[in-house]
């Protein structure tokens, strides 16, 4: 008896040995689904964060493709613009050459516009002088008509030695206009005539100077009417007994006495229409070239 009992001590110290091991079990295993909740939560936040990277690298790639489009895009408008501006500016350059070199214009104006730098008596040929809208210009040029290659000086006494130079060196003639000597008096300003249908103003009126050169426009363009049409400037005419001299915006002219001239207009210099195309070609490249930088 004293045996069994010692035994079922022990079987009993064991058991309780045991029930401690199973306790520390459970304990550790508990700790352990805690550990795979926690990383299951985080396995889960990591697949959003996956997820939502994923989106972002999308949205990236779909930004760069664009991105890309835009750019390429935005090189084909450089392109087009550098190709403007080159364009533009070499046609610049050779207008302006053209425009110093006075091309188009007959030999005695050109030799002695060269001589413009060293002579300041020499104010400039009427073509620099005057500014006109391009839808005048065809009806201004018309209006002047040799005219425009007159040579505008300060006075008369530096028209005599040009005319001089011109005589000794054997260059041709000329006709020069001293701005003391020339008057812009008797105009048609206050005239009936200008009251006339189609008549769209005087000459003088239709063009822009510095004052100082307000008379010689006067002088030169005072008295010619221009006309919308040939119709109303024929109507015109007639009524005035053919006594004015008027020109239309496609470049009819009608003289006193009742001669006309009229048909295609070829103005292949474009003498008056330089300085203005000039200027226009100069905004153009400068605006070009502010967009490409």
């Amino acid at each position: 008896n004293q045996k069994f009992q010692t035994m079922l001590e022990q079987k009993n110290i064991r058991k309780a040995e045991l029930n401690s091991i199973i306790i520390q079990k459970k304990s550790e295993e508990n700790l352990a689904d805690n550990s795979i909740n926690e990383f299951s939560d985080q396995l889960v936040k990591a697949d959003n964060k996956i997820n939502n990277l994923t989106e972002q690298i999308n949205d990236v790639n779909q930004g760069i493709i664009t991105n890309k489009d835009k750019i390429s895009e935005l090189t084909s408008i450089i392109d087009k613009e550098q190709t403007q501006y080159h364009r533009e500016k070499s046609k610049l350059e050779s207008l302006i050459a053209i425009t110093e070199r006075y091309d188009g214009y007959g030999n005695s104006i050109r030799k002695i516009m060269e001589l413009k730098e060293t002579n300041s008596g020499i104010l400039g040929v009427i073509a620099d002088i005057i500014k006109v809208e391009k839808k005048y210009e065809t009806a201004i040029e018309t209006a002047l008509g040799g005219t425009i290659q007159n040579i505008v000086t300060d006075n008369e006494k530096t028209a005599k030695e040009l005319i001089a130079y011109l005589k000794e060196n054997k260059l041709g003639r000329a006709t020069f206009l001293p701005i003391t000597s020339v008057s812009g008096k008797n105009t048609y300003e206050s005239e009936p005539c200008m009251q006339e249908k189609g008549v769209i103003g005087l000459a003088s009126s239709l063009v822009r100077v510095d004052f100082e050169y307000t008379k010689l426009a006067k002088y030169l363009l005072g008295r010619i009417l221009v006309v919308d049409n040939i119709d109303n400037a024929l109507a015109i005419a007639k009524k005035y007994k053919y006594s004015l001299r008027i020109v239309t915006l496609e470049g009819e002219q009608l003289n006193p006495g009742g001669s006309m001239t009229g048909g295609a207009f070829k103005n292949s210099s474009n003498l008056l229409g330089r300085r203005r195309e000039i200027e226009e070609l100069k905004k153009n490249v400068s605006d070009v070239s502010k967009s490409l930088n």
